[in-house]
């Protein structure tokens, strides 16, 4: 594993830097270099961080989370919070049923069938979509309107909507006996439970370095650490309660800058250092999970019911951000920040089966494809038209 470690670090620096170069987003570089020498192509890693891969992107995408916690500001959240609570639900309900009726119509998938591969892809990536509107948030690009912070707090939720309803679909596939309704009123409880259990943690954690003075480094790893099992809370508690533990690693970012600012401007620059390590780590591997053979098996058909649920996120963008007062310039950056996929497809493409799902094959293709299309749409879509849209 250590070798795996070594090659991902001493290549996948200089191809960030590489693709920076030519105006490409470095992750863009990180996600192609992790398909090509990850066991899909070139097989160099070894078994052990495979293994382990999960858990690792599990660990920097919690980094990034706090990190974006710490970039919010309080009065861009309250300007912001019921547009960023549409954004959250109202594009991924409208692309997952978009995706579903074009999957019945397209390739003969049952109505649940498609439901389950509708929301699969529906899920936004806080992976690709967070670091960005962090780095405008950091240069001031979009902040009169605090676009990038809309963008990042919508990003934030939308997985919760997206997965709670997969799994309403997978449920009713295994003829399950599943109350919809209570089902569907998981999605606000799951939501408050994980900013209820970020603010809690972040309360405790506060106590103590209050009474217990300590280097900054010494914090930050306190809090990955208590943020790791909040996410772990999640797991433990998964067949009893739902809990949005990612958003309440988010909201303890918040509260701690909210709480002591100062502590929190120091602890952002921390985490900003420990994100180079983690980015690199979570984009490669990431596109490690990335099995282009099995993407290209879909066709033609895959790629236009990919770009149908596009366009349905794109309709569910506009909707929400209707009454606001953003410009057309502002709406259609929304709406390309949107677009990207990686995190959820990569970890849930799967699922459906290795469950014995009818078609599991064909959407686990789909998934896949839905990575390669829109990562690299949405990344450079979103390098290149920040300047010239917000």
């Amino acid at each position: 594993m250590a070798k795996s470690l070594a090659i991902i670090l001493l290549i996948g620096l200089p191809v960030g830097r590489i693709f920076e170069r030519f105006k490409i987003p470095g992750l863009l570089g990180m996600l192609i270099l992790g398909i090509i020498i990850g066991p899909y192509g070139l097989n160099i890693l070894q078994p052990g961080i495979i293994n382990i891969s999960a858990d690792l992107r599990r660990i920097a995408l919690i980094i990034i989370l706090l990190r974006a916690g710490l970039g919010i500001d309080k009065e861009d959240l309250r300007r912001n919070g019921i547009t960023a609570l549409k954004m959250s639900s109202i594009p991924a309900i409208i692309e997952g049923f978009f995706i579903a009726f074009a999957s019945v119509k397209l390739l003969g998938f049952s109505f649940i069938q498609g439901g389950m591969l509708g929301f699969i892809i529906a899920a936004v990536s806080p992976a690709i979509v967070v670091p960005s509107m962090l780095e405008l948030i950091e240069n001031k690009v979009g902040d009169a309107k605090s676009v990038p912070t809309l963008i990042l707090a919508g990003a934030s939720m939308d997985d919760v909507f997206a997965i709670t309803i997969f799994s309403i679909f997978l449920g009713l596939y295994g003829k399950s006996d599943m109350n919809i309704g209570m089902e569907l009123l998981n999605i606000p409880i799951s939501i408050l439970l994980g900013i209820l259990a970020g603010v809690l943690m972040v309360m405790i954690l506060l106590k103590i370095f209050q009474r217990y003075p300590m280097r900054d480094t010494k914090k930050v790893l306190l809090i990955i650490g208590t943020a790791i099992l909040l996410t772990e809370l999640e797991s433990l508690l998964e067949n009893k309660v739902a809990i949005a533990s990612l958003l309440g690693v988010m909201a303890t970012g918040f509260v701690m800058i909210e709480k002591m600012p100062y502590m929190g401007e120091r602890l952002a620059a921390k985490f900003n250092k420990i994100w180079i390590f983690s980015e690199i780590l979570l984009f490669i591997l990431v596109g490690a999970e990335v099995n282009i053979g099995v993407a290209l098996d879909t066709g033609k058909v895959g790629l236009i019911i990919i770009l149908i649920g596009i366009l349905g996120r794109s309709i569910g963008v506009l909707i929400s951000l209707s009454g606001t007062d953003l410009n057309w310039k502002e709406r259609l950056f929304c709406i390309i920040s949107y677009i990207p996929k990686a995190t959820v497809q990569a970890a849930m493409g799967a699922i459906p089966l290795s469950m014995g799902v009818e078609a599991g094959d064909t959407i686990l293709a789909l998934a896949v494809l839905s990575i390669l299309i829109t990562a690299p749409l949405g990344a450079i879509g979103i390098n290149y038209s920040a300047e010239k849209l917000l």
